[in-house]
């Protein structure tokens, strides 16, 4: 298993002013470490009180801290632009993407455009380290995530995308790279299950089984479509029904494309889903008070 975080885990808003903030997020470093998170993009809710306080808090630490468009005043990377990793026997190359413009709380730390920045540490993990899978950890907007899906062509496999606190939904690829919701303030952990046995895009398993759901619904629409045409009296009538079939028909035929590429042996699938943590899962006695030392129950912050 590689456990990566997409960045914004360590403070809830990205200007200081809360409770017991540094107490908060230094806990939030230790257990990440402790569940061997093997690297984290760096957001702005992680730079909330600075890179210092960033840095000083990795630091020792096996989790690495990723940007690879961060920069300071002289225009010096800030932190690492990617790490490469070997689980299962697949080589990971993890690159890590902040927002672009400058950092309220870090003088003269500026982010540079993410897009072209992690096309690039991707492009190099590919060519020169020979990685299996490039994973973007993308700490930036969504429509930018949407933006680097769009431009990146083969060189990423990957985008978990984090900024706005967007709760957990369906992998997008919009072009060879699925862009990847990564859930919402910690509440819940994101699985994705691969399978890879040679090159090529990505198939979402869970996509051919909606398609296959979506073409029983279309032939029974199409069947009810086609009774109605024939007992359709007046002219108007049967041309809107005629038409009506027509777009059943084609939607059909790009759903059974779909589900018919599918089962031709596919050499990478994956397989997206969510567990919520919530109230079933046992709660470590010691962890707790430490949380509730810092956020105590019934306060504005817990």
């Amino acid at each position: 298993m590689l456990l990566v975080d997409s960045g914004n885990a360590l403070f809830k808003a990205p200007m200081p002013g809360e409770p017991k903030e540094k107490e908060r997020a230094s806990l939030v470093l230790e257990q990440m470490e402790a569940l061997g998170t093997t690297a984290m993009a760096v957001g702005w809710r992680d730079l909330t009180l600075g890179v210092d306080f960033l840095t000083r808090g990795a630091k020792g630490r096996k989790m690495k801290l990723l940007s690879a468009n961060l920069v300071d005043a002289g225009g010096k990377p800030l932190f690492p632009a990617s790490t490469v990793v070997t689980v299962g026997g697949l080589k990971f190359g993890l690159v890590g993407v902040s927002p672009e413009g400058p950092v309220a709380n870090a003088k003269g730390v500026v982010g540079k455009p993410p897009v072209p920045a992690a096309i690039a540490e991707a492009r190099r993990l590919r060519q020169k380290e020979k990685v299996d899978v490039v994973v973007v950890l993308a700490a930036v907007p969504y429509l930018e995530a949407i933006k680097l899906s769009q431009e990146a062509g083969d060189s990423m496999d990957f985008i978990l995308q984090s900024h706005e606190s967007r709760p957990p939904g369906m992998a997008q690829r919009n072009d060879f790279a699925s862009l990847v919701p990564s859930g919402e303030r910690g509440r819940h952990l994101a699985r994705l299950e691969l399978s890879v046995d040679g090159p090529g895009a990505f198939a979402d398993l869970d996509e051919a089984t909606r398609a296959e759901q979506n073409l029983r619904i279309i032939d029974s629409n199409l069947q009810q479509a086609r009774e109605s045409l024939a007992v359709a009296k007046d002219e108007q009538t049967r041309k809107t029904w005629q038409a009506t079939i027509e777009n059943f028909e084609a939607r059909r035929k790009g759903l059974v494309t779909q589900t018919e590429a599918s089962k031709q042996g596919l050499k990478r699938t994956h397989r997206l889903s969510y567990v919520l943590l919530g109230s079933e899962f046992e709660e470590d006695p010691e962890l707790k008070q430490r949380v509730e030392r810092i956020q105590p129950p019934g306060s504005a912050s817990h």
